[in-house]
């Protein structure tokens, strides 16, 4: 019988986290190459991934990034290329970069809707493409996507960004059938509110607005803590997932 610390053990594994220049992305990138995975950092430009790879080799982790605008076409496969150019082939992908503009959907301007979709929905497809024929390949994989709660109980001021979400996870579904008698799985990881730089600026505008929001949120009453998301990631980017694929798991606080 595999040990606890034999199963979560990614030592020879190499990820790629978009979105790991900062906040959720940068404390996932940071679990995995703590578990023993070769990380590969990702920005909308290199340089500001620099924080999360010097925190990651400190620890003594093997780290190189890249930078990608996800929003321009074939994005998703120039990421996985210039991943697999530094670190080699990518055995987990962890889809975090996103983009979210609220307003409802009588106010939100074409481009805003077309940058939400091609972060979020074409840069997925495009990765996914990329990778999973590689993965399969070679008969271990994990794709983790980071969702929302919005994706299950989306809000108004989201509605767009949270119909982005429902449709990476529908991708999740879709192709963990496929993929499964390939050891590839595909699963969801959808944080409820967490304490980013996203939330930033409300908390500026209406500190006690926000905190009043927060208690009432969920049942925890409070905003959760990226750290918080690790465990999780560390979860489905793992052999302990080995009998999981196209599921979510909702890290809400209790909603």
């Amino acid at each position: 019988m595999r040990t606890p610390n034999e199963i979560f053990n990614l030592t020879g594994r190499t990820a790629l986290v978009t979105g790991s220049s900062r906040g959720i992305g940068a404390a996932i990138a940071k679990g995995l190459a703590g578990a023993g995975a070769t990380v590969v950092v990702h920005g909308h430009k290199q340089d500001a991934c620099a924080n999360t790879l010097e925190e990651i080799r400190a620890g003594g982790g093997t780290a190189y990034s890249i930078g990608q605008d996800l929003s321009a076409p074939r994005a998703g496969r120039e990421a996985i290329k210039k991943a697999e150019a530094v670190a080699g082939p990518v055995d987990i992908l962890v889809i975090n970069a996103s983009a979210q503009i609220n307003a409802v959907l009588e106010d939100l301007a074409p481009e805003d809707l077309e940058f939400q979709f091609n972060v979020n929905v074409r840069s997925t497809l495009e990765m996914l493409q990329t990778c999973l024929p590689v993965m399969a390949e070679r008969k271990w994989g994990r794709v983790v996507s980071i969702g929302s709660v919005n994706q299950l109980k989306p809000k108004q001021i989201v509605t767009a960004y949270a119909a982005t979400k429902a449709a990476q996870h529908n991708i999740m579904q879709s192709l963990a059938r496929d993929y499964a008698r390939d050891n590839v799985l595909l699963n969801t990881l959808a944080p409820g509110l967490i304490d980013t730089d996203r939330s930033a600026g409300r908390k500026a505008e209406d500190p006690e607005g926000f905190a009043e929001y927060v208690r009432q949120l969920n049942w925890m009453g409070r905003e959760g803590t990226t750290d918080e998301m690790v465990g999780a990631a560390l979860l489905l980017a793992s052999d302990a997932c080995g009998f999981m694929t196209g599921e979510s798991i909702f890290m809400t606080g209790g909603y």
